[in-house]
């Protein structure tokens, strides 16, 4: 798949809910905003896009939009020199100093598609948006909140391979705890503390779609994506899987949220791309206004096998 296809699919980053299960970062900034090695996740799951050719996002955004909008208004001031030069004239704008070559060419748009929004209508109203101005066949759609070091130019050469109309990440459920292994009875065998080999899929959160696939979403702010839109499109044989088995992590707690630090400082964290030389960012103060809610990943009922919940939501293919 060459860039030159890459560059024409806008990626949705599903990045609006309120957080709710790692409030004690989101009651300062939205979620996709809290930091791993003082620079926001969405930016590592952003470059790490830019890194396999894709370079324009739509940042489907909601709860504390502005927090997002303000970061990447100052962004190229914060991977680059700023000059502020008032000698001659006062009001001159700050420009940056030197060379910027480190900065990304990408495109960015922020799209506010409401307050308290769920999944699929915030990516109904985000394409409605983007749709306007341009045309593509095909996109996609990540959350905002999940890391991986899946080969997205080899899941977008299957998704157009097989000509349906969306394609989901599969990826194996994540061993949060100790598993025993037991008898017909009471007595226990052994004890795996993080057993890996767990059996079926569950939603790894990284989809590429025809843009076909909009007929099959609406604008009604309940609309969720990981329900009937997507329960639709497995019924009507138009999705398929491409199976991940390396790395892929959302981070849902506080307890996820150090394990991504962790693995960011030990200098090997897997979704950093080693051919792209990536800039570093300075730490930036959050706003302190707190509002607590429900977030995008609150889709209802457990019976959704298309889920994005560790303990259901498989997926059969």
């Amino acid at each position: 798949m060459d860039k030159l296809k890459k560059n024409n699919i806008p990626v949705f980053i599903l990045a609006g809910g309120y957080g709710t299960r790692i409030s004690e970062e989101t009651h300062l900034k939205p979620k996709p905003m809290i930091e791993i090695g003082e620079m926001p996740i969405l930016l590592h799951l952003m470059r790490w896009y830019y890194a396999q050719g894709f370079n324009h996002f739509v940042i489907c955004a909601g709860y504390k939009s502005w927090e997002i909008k303000n970061f990447f208004l100052n962004y190229e001031f914060r991977v680059n020199h700023l000059v502020i030069d008032n000698r001659t004239s006062q009001g001159q704008p700050a420009a940056v100093m030197g060379d910027n070559a480190k900065q990304e060419r990408w495109k960015i748009q922020v799209i506010d598609t409401g307050l308290d929004t769920m999944t699929g209508a915030r990516l109904a109203r985000a394409f409605d948006e983007v749709a306007q101005y341009e045309a593509f066949s095909d996109f996609a759609v990540t959350y905002g909140d999940g890391l991986s070091d899946v080969n997205l130019g080899r899941e977008l050469a299957f998704h157009l391979a097989h000509k349906k109309l969306g394609t989901v990440l599969g990826v194996p459920p994540l061993a949060r705890w100790g598993e025993l292994n037991v008898t017909h009875g009471t007595q226990v065998r052994g004890f795996l503390e993080k057993p890996e080999n767990r059996p079926g899929l569950i939603n790894g959160g990284f989809f590429f779609f025809k843009s076909e696939f909009r007929n099959y979403l609406d604008i009604d702010k309940d609309f969720v994506l990981e329900k009937e839109p997507l329960a639709q499109l497995a019924r009507d044989k138009e999705f398929r899987v491409f199976r991940h088995s390396g790395f892929w992590m959302p981070m849902d707690t506080l307890r996820d949220k150090v394990k991504l630090q962790e693995l960011w400082d030990s200098g090997k964290a897997p979704w950093l791309a080693p051919s792209l030389p990536l800039p570093s960012l300075s730490p930036a103060p959050s706003s302190l206004s707190p509002s607590p809610g429900r977030s995008d990943r609150s889709v209802g009922s457990g019976s959704n096998k298309l889920g994005r919940s560790r303990k259901k939501g498989k997926i059969n293919d």
